[in-house]
């Protein structure tokens, strides 16, 4: 990525007008940025890139036509797009996780101190992904409870013979009795016999448990 070394335009999107210049009063007063305009809504975006080429926009999350999500793919899937910094109010893990899916390349909060959205924005021009910390410790949890349940249910599969281990996977893939025993050439009611064993040995009720025992053992 090639060195910006005129002031960095910002491009600020944002349904509240209040949030829109209260962002513009803080940028515009930073060193190394300035304002180049505004939008009020997710659909908005694109006449506005096309009008201001920023380097970088402060994209808001929830808008009432288009969302942040959905403008962040759409201006990332253009030729040249600027670097996308999502800030929101709204923290939630899936938002988040579909949030950088969508290209962006930071996410903060909006009760983000204004230096550290002032160096996020120059970190993001210069190509180095940029998270609130509160943000990066959430995603390093859920990869910690992510390998956890992993291994959790690989420990548990562990009991089951390599037919039973069959019969798991098959019922994971939403087969029926009829097809597993059509699959696996068993009878019916050995099928069912397997299932009832397989709930027994790992503690189950149903063969939804069984399903999503095997995605968190990232069964093939």
């Amino acid at each position: 990525m090639a060195v910006v070394t005129r002031p960095l335009r910002v491009l600020v999107v944002d349904d509240d007008a209040l949030v829109r210049a209260g962002l513009t009063m803080m940028l515009d007063g930073a060193h190394g940025i300035s304002v180049a305009g505004d939008a009020a809504d997710g659909d908005e975006v694109p006449a506005a890139a096309d009008a201001h080429a920023p380097d970088v926009v402060l994209m808001d999350l929830r808008m009432p036509r288009v969302d942040g999500i959905t403008a962040t793919r759409r201006l990332r899937s253009r030729p040249n797009p600027p670097e996308i910094i999502v800030l929101t109010t709204f923290d939630a893990d899936e938002n988040i996780l579909r949030a950088l899916r969508a290209g962006a390349s930071g996410f903060l909060l909006k009760d983000t101190p204004p230096e550290e959205i002032v160096r996020a924005i120059h970190r993001v021009a210069s190509g180095d992904p940029m998270l609130s910390p509160r943000i990066t410790r959430r995603l390093m949890d859920r990869a910690a409870d992510q390998a956890g349940a992993y291994q959790r249910a690989r420990d548990a599969l562990a009991v089951l013979s390599p037919r039973e281990h069959e019969v798991v996977l098959a019922v994971a893939r939403g087969r029926s009795n009829a097809e597993i025993a059509t699959d696996l050439f068993m009878s019916l009611a050995t099928v069912k016999g397997h299932v009832s064993t397989i709930l027994d040995k790992l503690h189950l009720d149903n063969r939804t448990q069984i399903a999503l025992l095997a995605h968190d053992a990232e069964l093939d």
